[in-house]
């Protein structure tokens, strides 16, 4: 009887298999394009959380949020602000009387912020009027390149009439975050 035992080829096809299948995720962590994504991603969570924080110490101070639709912005109609259309010498989140001057240098814009279409593309988007009560309620909508279902199932604000929105899918990046009733 032969003592010599060896590896059968399916048993090397396999660790051949498992070993490809972990330099392609290696690689696809690494990617440079994809680390780029992420780490807009991040400034953009942190922007929201600051800008979020600016419109609550606004409204302590004012009684109310900053109102939309002041800017002549058409994106995604007239009564919304957005970081691309209303961007005016460091302002985007401001009215006719108000901005978060006090609160920011300036205000924060999407990493890539370009003109798209609405609610996919890069920029943010502010609303705060109507359903219900102007200014008493406001929703920012943003978009992440790289989808995380954790932050895009956590998302949505009801207006003071009681209207839910939630522009995202849960899958497509985009998310709706704001402080309603």
């Amino acid at each position: 009887m032969d003592s010599k035992r060896g590896f059968t080829l399916i048993e090397l096809l396999i660790v051949i298999a498992i070993i490809a299948i972990l330099a392609t995720a290696v690689v696809l962590i690494l990617n440079p394009v994809v680390l780029l994504r992420k780490a807009r991603d991040s400034q953009r969570v942190s922007d929201i959380k600051q800008i979020q924080q600016a419109l609550q110490l606004f409204h302590y101070n004012y009684g109310r949020y900053p109102l939309s639709g002041e800017c002549g912005a058409t994106i995604p109609n007239g009564g919304w602000s957005n970081s691309i259309q209303c961007l005016s010498n460091g302002r985007w989140l401001r009215d006719s009387t108000y901005n978060l001057s006090q609160f920011f240098p300036v205000d924060p814009i999407d990493p890539v912020n370009s003109p798209n279409s609405f609610p996919t593309g890069p920029a943010y988007y502010y609303y705060s009027r109507n359903y219900g009560n102007d200014g008493q309620w406001y929703m920012i909508v943003y978009r992440l390149e790289v989808p995380n279902p954790e932050i895009e199932g956590a998302d949505g604000v009801t207006a003071p009439n009681g209207t839910y929105f939630h522009y995202g899918n849960g899958t497509n990046g985009v998310v709706t975050v704001g402080k309603g009733r």
